[in-house]
């Protein structure tokens, strides 16, 4: 099987090509390094031609009211392609309860990115999988201040990029689902919580401050973010810092 992993040098991408060549693929990695942009649509026909599956895990360079564009044109460009090439089977990646939190820009992005592949014209997958673990770091940056870091007490059930990366690869060499498949990691934890777990296992000084209002899942109400009825990885997060170190 031939697969075109369209944002395939990336975090989740270049393990979902090494996953399916290992498998007995052929998967091809394509991004804007490679020649392939997805706004312009320059390399888009040459890169799903040929192809049985494309996997689109291409990312808006922006989280902000920028992002529904991004995902707007890049989906046509590459549905356009696809349907013109005969591709059978398209997938992307999303985010569990990314239907409910109307607040967040990128939110309402990645569920037009959703509705615009049901819409379409080729067969479909749609992974949604929860926080991954490597932005955690990230997520502190961005309420930190000093000593403190401030956080909500949003409900995360974090996931590792392998993980996420096994989930699509196994669900690009099946069939379309025509739906949705959950994905998440085996724990649930409050977001400040595992903030203060993060910085003690890295031996960092900063002391966490809940914050109901602080960055961006302050505006996450109630648990959308977890699923524990999802497919459920085996790596838990205390074990993943300790590889990572």
């Amino acid at each position: 099987m031939k697969v075109a992993v369209i944002g395939g040098t990336g975090l989740i991408g270049s393990q979902v090509v090494s996953r399916l060549n290992a498998a007995g693929h052929e998967a091809v990695p394509h991004a804007l390094s490679t020649g392939v942009d997805v706004i312009s649509g320059k390399g888009v026909p040459e890169a799903v031609a040929g192809a049985d599956v494309v996997v689109n895990l291409t990312n808006s360079p922006t989280f902000d009211e920028a992002s529904p564009d991004f995902f707007r044109t890049s989906m046509d460009n590459l549905l356009a392609a696809a349907d013109k090439a005969g591709v059978g089977h398209f997938v992307i990646l999303s985010i569990v309860g990314v239907d409910q939190v109307p607040e967040l820009d990128y939110y309402r992005a990645k569920l037009l990115q959703e509705q615009i592949l049901t819409a379409g014209p080729v067969p479909y997958s749609i992974v949604r999988a929860t926080q991954f673990m490597e932005f955690i770091d990230a997520v502190l940056s961005w309420t930190a201040d000093g000593d403190t870091v401030r956080l909500p007490a949003t409900p995360i059930q974090p996931i590792a990029a392998a993980d996420v990366a096994r989930a699509v690869a196994d669900v690009a060499s099946a069939a379309p689902l025509g739906g949705i498949r959950n994905i998440g990691g085996p724990e649930v934890f409050a977001l400040d919580e595992l903030g203060r777990i993060t910085l003690s296992q890295q031996g960092d000084g900063r002391t966490v401050v809940t914050d109901p209002a602080a960055g961006m899942f302050g505006a996450v109400k109630g648990d959308v973010l977890t699923d524990k009825g999802a497919h459920l990885a085996a790596t838990r997060y205390r074990d993943w810092l300790a590889a990572r170190a």
